[in-house]
C-alpha cells in the first residue's frame, strides 16, 4: 500500500529557529503578588472544605467505651436520621478507650445537613449532656475571624407608628376590611380597603391590587397579612404600613397564634415541585425571624399546626403521634413525640394548657376522649366510647366546657373476622371543665342528622340545628354547674342552615345560607323572642362586629356568578341600617378587639350600674342625630337657594331677550296669555267621558 504523502510543507529541516529565553535579568526583583497576576485562577484552587458540605459535627456526646459506642450511634443515629438519610458516622476515640464526646455524621445533602445543624443544637441528650451542632463548613469561617474586633453599628429605629391606634377611637366605632375582586385584564390581584363603621362611612385605606387572594386580621386586630406570590406581608399602624415581609413563595394560607407572637404560612404547592422544600414555617412576627420549618407533614385538616391560648406551646399531628413543641426553643417537649394509637383528631383548650384527643375504636377496644395536661402530660380526664363512626370537639370560648359530638352506629353485627356497622344516631358528651374530677354529661340521643352545633361565647347555652331537609328544628340547651344540660326552647320546621351567636352572647342569627331568599332570624335568647327576620334575595356569608352591635349579611362574588354583590349592616335586633352593593365584591372581615381588661367583678359592677352611665350615651346619641338633621337641612336650604339663584338668573335673562322674541313674532306679545285678545279665538267642544247603559 502506498503510503500517504505528508500534506505540510516542512521545507528545510536542517533549519531552526532559535528557542526564547524565558529567564529573568541578572537583578530583577518580582514584587507582583500571584493573587493579583492569576487571582481568578487561585480563587478556583480546591479547598480542604470541598464536599464536606454535608457533614456536620455534633459535640456534647457522652463519652463511652467500646462495648458502649454502638448502643451510642444508635440513638444519635435514631435523633438525627430524622432530618434526612445518614451516610456514615464517625465516632474518634482517644488513647484513653473512650470516645472523645463528638462526631461526625455524613448527610446525602447539603440541605438535610443544614437542617440538623439548625435545628438539633442546644438538643438535649439527657440531664448532663446538651449537643453543640456545627456544619464542617463553619471551621473556615471562624478560623478567618480577624483579630481586630469592631463593636457593630446598631441598626436604626423603624418605628410602625401605634399599632393599637384603633382602640383609642373616641366613639369607640369599630373597622372593617373589604376585598373586592379585581379585573384580571386591568389589575391581577384583589383590592383591599379599610372601612371606620361610622354613621357616615369612612375609608381608611384603599389599595388597588393589595392582595393577591384574601386579607386576613390578627386574633387580636393588630395586624392585616395580604398574600402576595412571593410571600406574606403584614401590615399595620394608623397608616397601615409594612411592618415586615415573609418569603414564602405560593403560600396559600396563614395562622396567626393566639398572643400574636408567631404566624404560620403553608404553602402546599411547594410539595410537588420542590425537593426538601419548607412547605410550613413558622415566623416570629416582631422581628421576621424564622423560627422553625417542616418539609414532610401528616396529611390532617387546617390549621396543620394547633396553638396554645398564651402561645408557649403548638402542637401537630402524625402517623399516629402527636408532637408538642415548646417555644421559644421550637424543640419537642421532653425531646419526643407521643405515641397515640389511632389518633384522629386534637383541639386545645382556650383557657388552659390542656390538649383533648380522641382515638378511634380498634376491635374490642373502645374509642376515647382523653384530656392530657401540658406540659406535665397527666391524664385528667379519659372517657370511653362504643360504636362511634366519629366525634367533633367543640370548647366553649371560655374554656368551662368541652363538648363532644359522638356519630354513633345504632346496630352492630358481629361476624368472624371483623364488625358490621348500620344505622346511624347522635348524642352529646359534655365535660365540666371547672368542677372538681371534670365529670360528663350527655345530652338525649338525635336519631336525625345534626347540621351545626355552636357554644353561647360568654354564657353557658348551646345550640343545636337538628332534622331532615323540610323539616329542620333548632334547640337551645341550658347548662348548670353540677346539673345535667337542660332544653330551653325548641324552634321547629325552620329554614335554617347555620348559627352566628353575637360575641358577647345572648342574641343569635338563625341564617339559611346560600339559597334563594334565605331568611335571617334574629333570636334573643334571654325570652327566646324573634326580634325580627329579614328575607334577602340571597345570603352568602354573616358576620357580627366584636361589640355585637351590628351584625353584616354578604352576597359574594367568590360564590360563583352573582350579580347583585355587596352587604347589609342591620343592628343586633335585625333592623337594616345601611346597605352597599359593590361591584365584584368578595368577602367582609371585622377588624377583632382584645379581651377586655377589666376584671368579672368590674364588668359585674359596671352592669349593676349601667343605668348611672346610659344617660351620658343617649345624650351622645341626640347630639349626634341633632349634628345630622342639621347638616341635612343645611344642604336642603342650599338646594333650594341654588334653585332660586338659578331661577332669578334665567327671568332676568328671559326679560333681556324680550325685544328679540317681539320681532320673531310680529310684535305681537305672546308673554301672557291676555296680551293680545284680540287674535284669540274661543271654540268649545265637548268630551265623552263616560258612558251608562241602562238595560230594561
Amino acid at each position: 500500500m502506498a503510503k500517504k504523502k505528508d500534506s505540510i510543507d516542512h521545507g528545510d529541516r536542517n533549519h531552526q529557529d532559535p528557542e526564547p529565553d524565558f529567564k529573568d535579568p541578572e537583578g530583577y526583583v518580582d514584587d507582583i503578588p500571584d493573587e493579583e497576576l492569576c487571582g481568578d485562577i487561585l480563587r478556583m484552587r480546591p479547598k480542604e472544605t470541598d464536599g464536606v458540605e454535608n457533614v456536620i459535627v455534633v459535640d456534647g456526646i457522652p463519652q463511652v467505651n467500646e462495648e458502649r459506642v454502638e448502643k451510642l450511634k444508635n440513638l444519635v443515629r435514631k435523633i438525627f436520621g430524622k432530618f434526612g438519610t445518614i451516610v456514615s458516622d464517625n465516632f474518634p476515640f482517644g488513647e484513653d478507650g473512650l470516645s472523645k464526646g463528638y462526631c461526625f455524621i455524613e448527610f446525602n445533602n447539603p440541605a438535610a445537613a443544614a437542617d440538623a445543624a439548625k435545628l438539633a443544637d442546644e438538643y438535649k441528650f439527657d440531664r448532663a449532656h446538651t449537643f453543640a451542632v456545627n456544619l464542617f463548613t463553619d471551621f473556615e469561617k471562624y478560623e478567618s475571624i480577624p483579630d481586630d474586633w469592631h463593636t457593630p453599628e446598631p441598626q436604626p429605629y423603624k418605628d410602625s407608628g401605634n399599632l393599637w391606634y384603633h382602640l383609642m377611637e373616641p366613639k369607640a366605632y369599630d373597622q372593617y376590611c373589604i376585598v373586592n375582586i379585581g379585573v384580571q385584564k386591568n389589575n391581577p390581584g384583589n383590592d383591599v380597603q379599610v372601612i371606620l363603621n361610622s354613621p357616615e362611612p369612612k375609608v381608611l385605606l384603599n389599595r388597588l391590587g393589595g392582595t393577591d387572594t384574601v386579607a386576613k386580621w390578627s386574633p387580636l386586630g393588630t395586624y392585616l397579612a395580604t398574600f402576595h406570590s412571593r410571600g406574606v406581608a403584614v401590615w399595620g399602624g394608623e397608616n397601615f404600613e409594612k411592618i415586615n415581609r415573609f418569603a414564602h413563595p405560593n403560600a396559600e394560607f396563614i395562622d396567626f397564634s393566639p398572643c400574636e407572637r408567631y404566624m404560620v404560612t403553608f404553602a402546599p404547592k411547594v410539595e410537588r415541585h420542590y425537593e426538601n422544600s419548607e412547605v410550613l414555617i413558622v415566623w416570629e412576627i416582631r422581628t421576621g425571624a424564622k423560627k422553625r420549618s417542616f418539609s414532610e407533614l401528616h396529611k390532617s385538616p387546617w390549621p396543620i399546626l394547633k396553638w396554645s391560648h398564651d402561645d408557649k406551646y403548638f402542637a401537630r399531628m402524625g402517623p399516629e403521634t402527636l408532637s408538642i413543641y415548646e417555644t421559644p426553643s421550637f424543640r419537642l417537649l421532653d425531646n419526643k413525640s407521643l405515641k397515640i394509637t389511632d389518633l384522629r383528631d386534637f383541639s386545645w383548650s382556650p383557657s388552659d394548657n390542656i390538649i383533648a384527643y380522641w382515638v378511634s375504636e380498634n376491635k374490642d377496644v373502645p374509642a376515647r376522649v382523653v384530656l392530657l395536661e401540658i406540659p406535665s402530660r397527666n391524664e385528667t380526664r379519659a372517657k370511653n366510647l362504643f360504636n362511634v363512626a366519629d366525634c367533633r370537639m367543640h370548647w366553649q370560648k371560655s374554656g368551662d366546657y368541652l363538648c363532644v359530638k359522638v356519630d354513633r352506629y345504632s346496630k352492630v353485627k358481629k361476624e368472624k373476622h371483623e364488625n358490621k356497622y348500620s344505622g346511624m344516631y347522635y348524642n352529646f358528651e359534655i365535660f365540666h371543665m371547672k368542677e372538681k374530677n371534670i365529670p360528663v354529661d350527655s345530652v338525649c340521643e338525635f336519631k336525625e342528622p345534626i347540621s351545626a352545633f355552636a357554644w353561647e361565647p360568654i354564657g353557658n347555652k348551646f345550640a343545636i340545628i337538628h332534622g331532615e331537609q323540610n323539616n329542620i328544628s333548632v334547640s337551645f340547651y341550658g347548662v348548670r354547674k353540677g346539673d345535667a344540660p337542660v332544653l330551653l326552647k325548641k324552634f321547629e320546621k325552620k329554614r335554617v342552615n347555620t348559627l352566628f351567636w353575637a360575641p358577647q352572647g345572648q342574641f343569635v342569627v338563625l341564617a339559611f345560607l346560600k339559597a334563594a331568599e334565605g331568611p335571617l332570624e334574629f333570636v334573643d335568647t334571654s325570652d327566646f323572642s324573634v326580634m325580627n327576620t329579614q328575607v334577602p334575595e340571597l345570603t352568602t356569608d354573616v358576620a357580627w362586629d366584636p361589640t355585637g352591635r351590628y351584625c353584616v349579611g354578604a352576597v359574594s362574588a367568590w360564590t360563583g356568578k352573582v350579580s347583585d354583590t355587596g352587604f347589609t349592616v342591620y343592628n343586633f335586633q335585625g333592623r337594616d341600617i345601611r346597605r352597599e352593593k359593590i361591584n365584584r365584591f368578595g368577602n367582609l372581615f371585622w377588624r377583632p378587639r382584645p379581651s377586655c381588661l377589666l376584671t368579672h367583678a368590674q364588668l359585674k359592677e359596671l352592669k349593676k350600674n349601667l343605668k348611672k352611665y346610659s344617660p351620658q350615651f343617649e345624650e351622645d346619641d341626640r347630639k349626634m342625630h341633632s349634628k345630622l338633621t342639621e347638616e341635612e337641612m343645611q344642604r336642603r336650604k342650599d338646594t333650594i337657594g341654588a334653585w332660586k339663584e338659578y331661577r332669578t338668573r334665567k327671568e332676568a335673562q328671559y326679560q333681556t331677550e324680550k325685544t328679540k322674541r317681539l320681532i320673531l313674532r310680529n310684535h305681537v306679545d305672546t308673554d301672557e296669555l291676555d296680551a293680545d285678545k284680540d287674535s284669540m279665538n274661543e271654540e268649545t267642544f265637548e268630551v265623552l267621558i263616560k258612558e251608562d247603559i241602562t238595560e230594561e
